[in-house]
């Protein structure tokens, strides 16, 4: 029998491993330290590793596929180069950029890649700059927000799997769009993980999702290879130009070299290889300037981090909601500190924590571009009881405020799918666990933590009912009808401005200055010579400033004592001196 192409398994505690080909042929794997190698045997298309004495043939822990399941053979797969059509890509940087954030399930009615691909010309036209997909990685089930993925370096078979993800993201570079993987290291979900029957990839520790990756641990070398290996695989073998690093918080790690300094570092080199930008975008609730610091400045020096405070300022005082965490960020004072500073909690009391939260940004150093900023993302609505989009309970105009503060701040700007045009249907949160004993216990967990803060559990959509996840899909057709075209357009209008006019496109801190007047219910904020006023009562009021409008949701008018807005409005304009 000829052989071809290494085959390998970390299994630092095994003696014997067997190489189970098409569930008939046994190859023999020698041992080499810490590792079991062989060749592939010609013709094999399906595999597995038995363990010592097991009878069980388990998948590959760096399978890259699983046509049948996470519990299933692995499927041999390597990229068929032939697909790409990107040769002349150059990239997109991530700092400055307009994002997308979407779920390739329920982005279309399809739910798959190449039913994405025929959207995208609509991000095109919206203005984007980089479309973010939720998690992709191989988890047990036919759909779920992809945060319960098992195997990390495959990807889910019901969106168009591995073959299907190079062509999205060949489609997107070939409209001028970059892509990023949003990607979860911190955990692994309940159902289909093997991992720890090759060796000991977890700690004894735990978070709130499961127990944490053996960062610094005995043997935690081959892990953080393992988690680096793949993060490297998506931007050389799928040409991914950015990762989103689920909730860094909770990567717990006490080496000297923390695995996100090495991550960066490494990125970095392989950017210089390919000739072309990557970036990193941290997501963490810890308010930790370190993680966005340079390294000649003693921080880890990714390239970004999501930002919820700007969020919570917004939310709050656009809504009017201060239950749970946004009871700190009440008042248009707490608005005018975030969008000046970044942070609101920066060695600041936190109520919601009940301790000291936060640490300033050197705002010198440290771009405004750092952060992304968002009126909502895939947690601050699917995390709610009823999965309710902002465009349920506000407004147009309140729309369109918040559409202003973010897209015209210094930050980089991210949008949520289906937002630009204040879609109608929600994004609620689904799973599809096989298991009934997983399926109940997550449904009814869903439905006891909501109702300890008071909602009736019956209220609460189940997430193991298909029909959660059908109604989650967006309503294209929204986009031909009123108000969703006249939020499209205003969606338009802020990007182009933002891309065309250098006061908007300026990234600094100091490119940025806020006025509020609280009781007057607007705040004012200053780009340079441009200023976007906003009102945020339901009543009209007049803000001291004159301005030459270039862009308004709704009618103003230009009185000897400023600007006069209706309630819930925003206008842009160039200060009049």
């Amino acid at each position: 029998m000829t052989t071809h192409e290494p085959v390998a398994v970390w299994a630092p505690d095994a003696e014997r491993i067997q190489l189970i080909i098409d569930d008939s042929t046994v190859v023999e794997m020698t041992k080499d330290d810490e590792w079991f190698r062989t060749n592939r045997p010609e013709g094999a298309r399906r595999y597995g590793f038995r363990i010592d004495a097991s009878d069980e043939a388990l998948p590959d822990p760096r399978s890259p596929r699983q046509p049948d399941g996470v519990h299933e053979a692995s499927a041999f797969w390597s990229p068929d180069e032939s697909v790409w059509t990107d040769s002349s890509w150059a990239g997109v940087p991530v700092q400055g950029s307009v994002i997308y954030e979407l779920h390739i399930g329920t982005f279309t009615p399809e739910g798959t890649f190449d039913a994405a691909i025929a959207r995208l010309d609509h991000l095109v036209s919206l203005g984007v700059d980089l479309v973010e997909i939720m998690p992709v990685n191989a988890f047990n089930g036919t759909h779920g927000w992809g945060y319960d993925g098992v195997d990390w370096y495959a990807v889910h078979e019901t969106y168009g799997g591995p073959d299907g993800l190079m062509r999205f993201v060949d489609a997107c570079h070939a409209r001028g769009l970059g892509v990023v993987l949003d990607v979860v290291y911190n955990h692994l979900g309940p159902s289909g993980n093997y991992l720890p029957r090759f060796g000991p990839y977890l700690s004894d520790g735990s978070n709130s999702w499961g127990q944490t990756p053996n960062l610094d641990g005995a043997h935690s070398d081959e892990v953080r290879a393992y988690i680096i290996d793949n993060a490297l695989r998506w931007f050389r073998e799928f040409h991914i130009d950015a990762l989103r690093l689920d909730a860094v918080h909770a990567l717990v790690d006490h080496t000297a070299v923390h695995i996100l300094e090495e991550l960066a570092v490494r990125t970095e080199a392989l950017s210089r290889e390919l000739g072309r930008p990557l970036g990193l975008i941290a997501e963490s609730d810890l308010n930790a300037p370190q993680l966005i610091t340079g390294r000649e400045r003693g921080g880890f020096g990714l390239t970004a981090q999501w930002n919820d405070d700007v969020h919570h300022a917004i939310h709050v005082n656009v809504s009017g909601e201060t239950q749970g965490y946004y009871a700190d960020f009440q008042g248009l004072q707490a608005l005018q500190k975030v969008l000046q500073e970044g942070y609101f909690h920066a060695l600041t009391y936190s109520s919601f924590r009940g301790r000291r939260h936060g640490r300033p940004i050197d705002r010198e150093h440290t771009p405004a571009s750092a952060l992304v900023v968002y009126t909502c993302d895939h947690d601050q609505v699917g995390n709610r009881a009823l999965g309710d989009r902002p465009s349920a309970y506000l407004t147009p105009g309140q729309l369109a405020v918040k559409a202003a503060l973010v897209l015209l701040s210094p930050f980089t700007a991210m949008l949520f799918m289906g937002e630009e045009w204040g879609a109608s249907t929600p994004f609620q949160f689904f799973t599809s666990h096989p298991e009934a004993e997983l399926g109940k216990a997550t449904a009814e967990g869903r439905k006891s933590e909501f109702a300890a803060h008071g909602w009736n559990s019956e209220d609460i959509p189940d997430p193991q009912d298909p029909e959660t996840f059908t109604r989650s899909k967006l309503d294209w057709s929204e986009l031909d009808v009123n108000p969703h075209r006249e939020i499209l357009e205003f969606y338009t209008a802020l990007i182009e401005l933002r891309k065309t006019t250098p006061e908007f496109a300026a990234d600094t801190f100091d490119s940025i200055s806020v006025d509020v007047d609280p009781d007057a219910g607007w705040l004012v904020m200053k780009r340079g010579t441009m200023a976007v006023l906003c009102s945020f009562g339901d009543t009209a009021t007049t803000v001291p400033l004159h301005i030459a409008p270039v862009l308004s949701y709704a009618l103003i008018a230009d009185t000897p004592e400023g600007t006069a807005l209706g309630g819930h409005n925003v206008a842009v304009g160039r200060i009049v001196a």
